[in-house]
């Protein structure tokens, strides 16, 4: 680990601040996008390696639809233990603390991160998943990391709109952790990150 990575991670963190504070969520989104991109195509932490930075041209998203934004109320869930291993960080606990119903989409399982730092860990694998987007899902909160969009008294803001690809899809050198059974929909979630004709690698 170095500096550069605590640099990636203050960065996106402030990227999240800043969408939370916007007037409006999607004007929120665009400033968020904007600044994902420049971090791919700029940053030394970037999951892209540089021949890949060199003719990056920005992530493909599809467009900002504001049905897809909740507010919701995380509902208590049976207690669950899984625990991933990566090829980087060993195995990574994690434990199920609820779960959200997210509209007419589906319903989610809700995680916390087991290991130091803890951190809410909400993955996505929906219909998309191995056509217009990454086959072992995408994450929608990685908090730990600075991916969180607020919420208050028990509720989380979920906005699928801010779908993203993990670091995995980009280039096999990373190992990440991917989508449980509770958070595989058959619905095609059209909203957020999408992968480029012929993907990454």
């Amino acid at each position: 680990m170095t500096l550069t990575l605590l640099d990636w991670r203050r960065r996106v963190s402030a990227l999240y601040a800043g969408a939370r504070r916007a007037s409006d969520p999607e004007s929120g989104w665009r400033t968020w996008r904007d600044g994902r991109d420049e971090l791919f195509a700029t940053h030394p932490h970037s999951p892209l390696d540089e021949a890949a930075r060199e003719a990056f041209r920005g992530l493909p998203f599809a467009p900002y639809d504001p049905a897809l934004r909740f507010d919701v109320v995380v509902e208590p869930a049976e207690a669950q233990r899984l625990e991933v291993p990566t090829a980087t960080d060993g195995v990574v606990p994690f434990d199920r603390i609820g779960a959200v119903q997210l509209g007419d989409v589906g319903r989610l399982d809700v995680w916390w991160l087991g290991s130091y730092g803890g951190g809410v860990f909400l993955p996505l694998r929906d219909g998309s998943a191995g056509g217009t987007t990454y086959g072992g899902g995408r994450y929608l909160l990685d908090t730990v990391k600075g991916a969180d969009l607020g919420g208050t008294g028990g509720r989380l803001v979920v906005d699928l709109n801010f779908a993203y690809h993990p670091s995995c899809t980009y280039d096999p050198r990373w190992s990440c952790p991917l989508a449980p059974e509770g958070n595989r929909l058959a619905t095609q979630v059209a909203a957020g990150e999408q992968l480029p004709p012929g993907g990454y690698y």
